[in-house]
């Protein structure tokens, strides 16, 4: 059954549209915090397909600009002036989020009426990136051969990151009972610390009073 859920979801990956938003044009400079940014996650190695369709042309008083790094600092491009269709790849340098950042320059000398450009961003990450037109050509392969090895390698990756997930969740748990254990202690430690400063409290003023011959 699980095999059979995989098969699907990896059938239906092709099927999902890509995202499509309209970027304001800013006046000024760059600046990081007017970037848009779409955040995905990818696993160290994996093979990364950025394509970017953006509308205009050059030389029409916008200037749009992307930026593609992750969340641990590591850099895979900075594209300057895109228009048309745009296309990166990269591997991964580590198990993190990624994100694919735009901003939208106003360089015009004169007025423009709502300036904006639109982008349609389509992200693939695995065996989604691969050219598999190539590979079939390649390997000498029927296009049944070739879709099989394309929805084995998306199993696999599914298989993959349903390990990762379940190792994370180990960790988490464990974090949580060393936690609890901690507190457990610390609090049993601070209770016994109370009793114990109580009872030395009553022994104190047991012995004062009894110095005072008031009992």
């Amino acid at each position: 059954m699980l095999f059979a859920l995989e098969l699907l979801f990896a059938f239906l990956l092709p099927l999902v549209a890509a995202l499509k938003f309209d970027i304001q044009a800013h006046p000024g400079h760059e600046s990081a915090s007017k970037e848009r940014c779409i955040r995905n996650f990818v696993a160290k190695d994996q093979l990364v397909v950025v394509t970017a369709t953006v509308s205009g042309s050059r030389g029409d008083g916008q200037t749009l600009n992307m930026h593609i790094k992750d969340a641990v600092n590591n850099d895979y491009g900075r594209p300057r002036d895109v228009v048309g269709e745009s296309r990166h790849a990269f591997h991964a340098m580590a198990d993190t989020a990624f994100d694919v950042c735009f901003e939208n320059i106003l360089t015009a000398t004169h007025a423009i009426a709502d300036p904006y450009r639109n982008v349609e961003l389509d992200i693939d990450i695995g065996a989604d990136a691969k050219d598999w037109n190539a590979i079939q050509a390649g390997e000498k392969l029927k296009p049944v051969e070739a879709e099989l090895k394309r929805v084995s390698e998306v199993a696999s990756e599914i298989v993959a990151e349903l390990d990762y997930l379940r190792g994370r969740e180990i960790r988490l748990r464990d974090t949580n009972e060393s936690t609890n254990e901690r507190v457990k202690w610390f609090a049993i430690g601070t209770m016994g610390m109370l009793m114990a400063l109580g009872a030395w409290q009553i022994v104190y003023l047991r012995a004062y009073f009894r110095s005072k011959h008031l009992i």
